[in-house]
């Protein structure tokens, strides 16, 4: 039978799209192109959600205003940002975990030592593959219907409006259609093409490594962008890119691949060098930087450097550093350059200004007369035994996407499609033009989802696509006279 709408993708953002559809009372169909096994996509890796608050609430401490979240986002973006796509996604982010709970999601309590993230971020009980299991559950409990295996190969579009989608030989046709099928970051024939040959005559793309599925080809957008001219927004070099351990799987190594004792120390290139400022900002707004950073250093590769000071101050990686008694002995293992790795070490700890250390605040340490500066949290590495960590770029996910509007519609020829929608990675790049802050990514899928949903079912039924407005009639609507608990 022909759905109403049709969901092309299996993480966050397309299981809030389904939700939302059948609980507006749309018949849905699902494809995910991953094996059951492997379902979810991205999502399956995140821990968390980034939440606007005025005062304290259940599991988000203090206050996190709209105007802080805005601020942090355009500073992390450079302002390439849609401040109106923007302030959609912080201004849902206030409301949605109710939602999220009666589909399943638990939260965690905040957790002693972390309370500056708490503040800023709500936590998912199990991690992401907590979440997508939960909204699996409930939408198989609704009544949607999951093919998995089912990876689209083509889409049939007639001016602008979706006819059908091709999978595994099979022409499925559907009312309407929320494409949510990811990036194109584990398409690394694109990611070369796209980052080609760079001064030094390297293909940056090929040392890359993927944190997440190795699903998200970019099929869907490809098709959507080059051969059927949708509206695009994004640059294609332009990735939540972290700085991961060089030992990580090609794919799938998650977030426990990430370094994250950058800003407790320094970090070099293989000519043994600084070449950014480690205490920049708090980690989880600046961790998402240094995978770009490192793209562009020689051979792509670079390494965090500390000492027994601060060890304990951050969540161990799966893999052990490499340890020595002395920074020789340390540059010789590493293999690099031992006098330049050991003078850049010596300037740094002489650069270093006594001031009183704290890595839950900007602190007043830093460095005097050395370029580039560290400007909080600087100390001098002087402490053996000492600490190294290979570092390569890790891609998340891409932000070449689909231009959009409030409604969630895809574009073509200046104007909204009346019945394909779009939403998270596919679209993000509406959001973040570049940067990234902790959490971002699941407020933006989880507000464009539900918008699109429940755009795709009110089209379906002959209704004009609304705004976040509607999204909160729709949902209003639902809690009335869907009441659902999962345990």
């Amino acid at each position: 039978m022909e759905p109403d709408v049709l969901v092309i993708g299996g993480g966050n953002a397309a299981l809030c799209a389904a939700l939302m559809a059948r609980e507006a009372g749309a018949s849905v169909l699902l494809l995910e192109a991953a094996p059951r096994a492997w379902r979810g996509g991205n999502s399956s890796h995140t821990r968390n959600l980034r939440c606007m608050h005025d005062a304290p609430q259940d599991v988000l401490v203090e206050a996190y205003p709209e105007e802080e979240f805005w601020q942090d986002l355009l500073k992390v973006t450079g302002g390439l940002t849609d401040e109106a796509l923007a302030r959609l996604v912080i201004r849902h982010s206030a409301g949605c975990r109710p939602w999220m709970r009666r589909h399943g999601v638990h939260f965690q309590p905040p957790l002693s030592g972390a309370l500056h993230v708490a503040r800023t971020n709500a936590f998912f009980m199990g991690g992401g593959k907590a979440l997508v299991n939960a909204y699996y559950r409930s939408a198989e409990a609704l009544g949607v219907r999951v093919r998995y295996e089912a990876p689209v190969e083509r889409i049939e579009m007639a001016g602008g409006r979706f006819v059908a989608a091709h999978c595994a030989g099979e022409r499925i046709t559907a009312r309407t259609c929320v494409v949510a099928a990811g990036g194109f970051e584990s398409n690394r024939a694109w990611l070369g093409e796209a980052w080609g040959v760079n001064a030094r005559g390297e293909r940056p793309a090929e040392n890359f490594l993927i944190r997440g599925t190795r699903f998200n080809q970019g099929v869907v957008l490809r098709e959507l962008l080059d051969v059927h001219g949708a509206e695009r927004t994004g640059d294609p070099t332009q990735a939540h890119m972290v700085a991961i351990d060089a030992r990580a799987p090609l794919y799938d190594g998650g977030i426990c691949t990430r370094i994250d004792c950058v800003s407790l120390g320094v970090v070099v290139n293989r000519e043994g060098e600084r070449f950014y400022d480690e205490g920049e900002d708090f980690w989880p707004k600046r961790y998402a930087i240094w995978g770009r950073l490192v793209a562009q250093q020689p051979g792509q590769i670079g390494w965090s450097i500390i000492d027994s000071q601060a060890i304990g101050r951050f969540m161990p990686p799966v893999f052990p550093g490499v340890q020595a008694d002395t920074l020789p002995a340390l540059a010789e293992q590493l293999g690099l350059p031992v006098l330049r790795f050991v003078q850049t070490l010596q300037d740094y700890n002489a650069a270093c200004r006594p001031g009183r250390f704290d890595h839950t605040v900007l602190d007043d340490c830093r460095t005097e007369g050395l370029a580039p500066a560290k400007t909080h949290w600087a100390r001098p590495i002087a402490r053996p035994p000492f600490y190294g960590y290979a570092l390569k770029p890790g891609v998340t996910f891409t932000y070449l996407g689909l231009k959009t509007d409030d409604t969630a519609a895809a574009r073509f020829a200046g104007a909204a499609s009346p019945n394909l929608f779009v939403a998270g990675e596919m679209m993000a790049g509406n959001v973040l033009g570049k940067g990234y802050t902790a959490g971002v990514g699941m407020s933006i899928g989880t507000a464009f989802g539900r918008i699109a949903g429940a755009n795709a079912a009110r089209a379906a039924a002959g209704r004009a696509p609304g705004t976040l407005g509607a999204l909160i009639e729709a949902e209003q609507a639902a809690t009335q006279g869907n009441r659902h608990v999962h345990a």
